[in-house]
């Protein structure tokens, strides 16, 4: 496993790293503890050490007390990152909360729920409409300040935004969603993060499996699965990653690794990756998820993959309400 300066900090992190939005069983069909917890122990024998969750990842914070049980004694060998701002209403309808005492609250019952008297990350998980960010920040920074993290980062803000944020408070780190086919970023927001020395650890880098080439072309999604309000889960659109997915299948089986595998090594190859967020509720998708560090595609398959991309096209990526 190789691994990256956590932005100008002392910290380093894997650069594949562990998403534990799944194992809060929220959007994930068969979800079990053990498996949950085995997934995080066997992050200590790949060498992964970041483990990214949230307050709002469970109805009850389930991410962040597994990960507690997971870890135990061995917590100083891992780089926890945590969010606060959203949380869950009923029926799971996420509600914007990022005044400075939510902040703070919310933030201390994520540090009593992961048995720990600080984290290395906390994140602003998005910014609120009716709070300006500076604001946050400004909460933030008061936190980080007295030692509850030893670091600060933004999530799904926009440039602007992470301008205004960094005015009140040192920024870390930023976490957008990004892969081979969300790529928005690279013309604004990861270019002002290499400038400023900004990590970014990207999210959703296997487009919510379908860049892991695991799901059927006829495969139908329930009520419960919310890829089925995406564009890229539609019609022609669906085709088209489709044909993009077998053509990657193609391309990685003659490179000796998985789909899975090439798609990530490309994601933190790109300029100005930190790392890559995968989501893992077993043991297996994680091990699978690590074998993408600690090799490099060379420059025939990225022409490849390159070519892959634009005969795709240009994706629909809007993202639903």
């Amino acid at each position: 496993m190789n691994y990256r300066p956590l932005g100008s900090t002392n910290l380093v992190v894997s650069e594949i790293a562990m998403g534990c939005w799944p194992i809060a069983g929220m959007s994930s069909p068969n979800v079990h503890d053990d498996e949950s917890i085995a997934a995080i122990e066997a992050c200590f024998d790949l060498g992964v050490n970041h483990l990214d969750t949230a307050y709002m990842y469970g109805h009850n914070g389930e991410s962040e007390r597994l990960i507690a049980r997971a870890v135990g004694r061995r917590r100083d060998q891992m780089v926890i990152a945590t969010k606060c701002g959203l949380h869950c209403g009923p029926a799971s309808y996420q509600i914007h909360d990022a005044r400075p005492d939510t902040l703070r609250r919310e933030c201390e019952e994520s540090l009593r729920r992961l048995k720990t008297d600080r984290v290395e990350l906390l994140y602003l998980h998005a910014p609120d409409p009716n709070v300006p960010v500076a604001e946050s920040a400004g909460a933030l920074r008061r936190l980080l300040e007295e030692g509850k993290t030893l670091a600060v980062g933004a999530s799904n803000v926009n440039l602007a935004q992470l301008e205004e944020f960094s005015r009140e408070c040192p920024l870390t780190a930023y976490q957008p969603a990004y892969n081979m086919l969300m790529r928005q970023i690279e013309q604004d927001t990861l270019p002002w993060c290499r400038e400023h020395d900004v990590a970014v650890l990207v999210y959703w880098p296997l487009m919510k499996g379908l860049l892991a080439g695991k799901i059927r072309r006829d495969q139908v999604f329930g009520p419960d699965d919310s890829r089925h309000k995406y564009p890229m889960f539609q019609g022609e659109e669906r085709r088209k990653n489709h044909d993009l997915v077998d053509r990657l299948q193609s391309l990685a089986q003659s490179a000796g690794h998985t789909v899975t595998q090439l798609v990530l090594n490309w994601t933190i190859h790109q300029s100005g990756i930190t790392a890559a967020l995968c989501g893992a509720k077993r043991p297996e998708q994680i091990r699978e998820s690590a074998g993408a560090s600690g090799w490099s595609l060379d420059s025939e398959q990225l022409a490849q993959i390159a070519e892959s991309l634009q005969q795709r096209g240009e994706p629909d990526v809007q993202l639903p309400v």
